[in-house]
């Protein structure tokens, strides 16, 4: 693939703030021929579309859908209108995500910790089922599939455990399908795996950095994935920090890794003061 997405059919989920406004920016002054948006709020969607539209190349169109990523019937509906007006995408990138900073036994098993799941764990996979078959089909052209995890799905922390799993989920689902791409030998199609530490987009407000991994800024971590995307690269880990842990994790006995993930590190307090945005 080329090393911008001039001329490419990009789809966006969690397009109306954070990380995936940014992305959204990206696509439309890289002179993308679709930029794609979905996103449950339906305000900011609007906002965010309009506002695109005025720096866009004349050969690039916006195209907004506000859609509930819990509900897999929305997704399949909204899916079929975006094939109808844009046609499917080169390029998916399964941005959207939610978090509650609570211990297990505070989240409420509907509000909290079904749709937590249904959101990070669930959605980026029937989304990518929609379009997978399209991009299997066009042989002849790359094309990319962006899935954005955690660094949460790699270290366990405390005050993360339903989310922790949604990304677990996600990085087991991602790079199982990659795989399974390769050896189908549909290697027009490549995912990477996103596993970000803490960015500051206002989602994770009050977390500490742990020891030597820093709050990311957006548009550092931005330029990252675009690269990794370009690139077709298979995980992409941020800060370093974060394969430094895991490799950490995986060599040592848990009541090692505990004494220095807690005390030492700091990953285990990183979301005591946790607030979120609202």
């Amino acid at each position: 693939m080329a090393r911008t997405v001039r001329g490419a059919r990009i789809l966006i989920t969690g397009a109306a703030s954070g990380m995936g406004r940014l992305y959204a920016e990206r696509a439309v002054l890289e002179g993308a021929k679709s930029v794609v948006l979905w996103d449950v709020d339906k305000a900011s969607l609007r906002t965010l579309a309009a506002a695109l539209r005025t720096i866009a190349e004349p050969g690039t169109a916006v195209h907004d859908y506000a859609v509930d990523l819990s509900e897999l019937g929305a997704i399949a509906q909204t899916a079929h209108r975006v094939r109808k007006d844009a046609g499917d995408p080169d390029i998916l990138i399964n941005n959207a995500g939610i978090v509650r900073g609570a211990l297990f036994w505070e989240h409420d098993n509907g509000d909290d910790t079904r749709r937590i799941m249904q959101v990070n764990a669930l959605a980026p996979m029937y989304v990518a089922r929609e379009f997978l078959p399209a991009m299997i089909a066009d042989a002849y052209r790359a094309k990319r599939i962006v899935n954005v995890a955690s660094a949460a799905g790699l270290l366990s922390n405390p005050r993360m455990s339903v989310y922790a799993a949604s990304k677990w989920a996600v990085i087991g689902w991602s790079d199982s399908l990659r795989l399974e791409l390769e050896r189908e030998d549909h290697g027009n199609v490549k995912v990477t795996t996103v596993a970000p530490s803490y960015i500051d987009t206002g989602m994770f407000a009050g977390a500490r950095g742990p020891l030597l991994t820093p709050i990311m800024r957006p548009d550092y971590v931005v330029d990252r994935v675009w690269d990794a995307m370009l690139a077709g690269r298979p995980l992409l880990m941020l800060p370093r920090s974060v394969a430094l842990a895991r490799a950490l994790k995986g060599m040592l006995p848990i009541k090692a890794w505990d004494a220095i993930a807690g005390p030492i590190f700091g990953v285990y307090s990183s979301m005591d003061d946790f607030t979120g945005r609202r």
